[in-house]
């Protein structure tokens, strides 16, 4: 049994010194997935990778109930914590009280601007909504694939599912989840 999952045995079992020792062990990975989070996002983000940490461990620490069935859990539960604080942050600048769909153009750019195809973290977000309504049990596989970078096995262990399982619905995931972007994407017809 690791250092992690002692620990949060321990968290679960009421030993209220148990969450103080949770983030020492696991903070380093933590900030490294939280950086590799925020290095998928647009230019520009403003939140840091210490403070989505920050805000995610609060989240789950915080909350009462939590019940862990090991490091991979915990970790996979963290990537959906980042996953929410980060849309969450994309909704709220989104917002027209926050500049809405303006766009900031440097001086040197501003004869040059054009707009970017890239995957937008609030469509990615209401394809994954669509995809859980659909089948859960896949949309919880790309969350920890793309938002908790587990490897597909560590992924399949996780959600119980063999690696030819999860391979297959890896791939059926990753297939529903362009056509449901491409078409979120396109301009609507006149």
């Amino acid at each position: 049994m690791s250092d992690v999952t002692r620990i949060l045995f321990a968290i679960e079992h009421g030993d209220a010194q148990a969450v103080d020792k949770l983030l020492p062990v696991v903070y380093d990975e933590l900030r490294l997935l939280a950086a590799q989070k925020l290095s998928q996002e647009r230019p520009g983000q403003t939140l840091q990778a210490t403070a989505l940490v920050h805000e995610a461990y609060i989240r789950l620490v915080g909350s009462e109930g939590q019940n862990w069935n090991g490091r991979g859990h915990f970790f996979a539960a963290a990537a959906e914590a980042m996953r929410r604080i980060l849309i969450d942050n994309a909704r709220r600048k989104q917002r027209q009280k926050h500049g809405g769909d303006h766009q900031r153009v440097g001086l040197d750019d501003a004869d040059i601007a054009i707009e970017e195809p890239s995957t937008n973290l609030i469509v990615l977000d209401e394809a994954l909504t669509k995809l859980a309504n659909e089948d859960r049990v896949v949309a919880d596989l790309v969350k920890m694939r793309y938002f908790a970078g587990l490897t597909l096995g560590q992924a399949a262990e996780i959600i119980g599912v063999s690696r030819r399982t999860a391979d297959r619905y890896w791939a059926y995931a990753r297939a529903w989840l362009y056509q449901e972007i491409t078409k979120s994407e396109k301009p609507p017809s006149q």
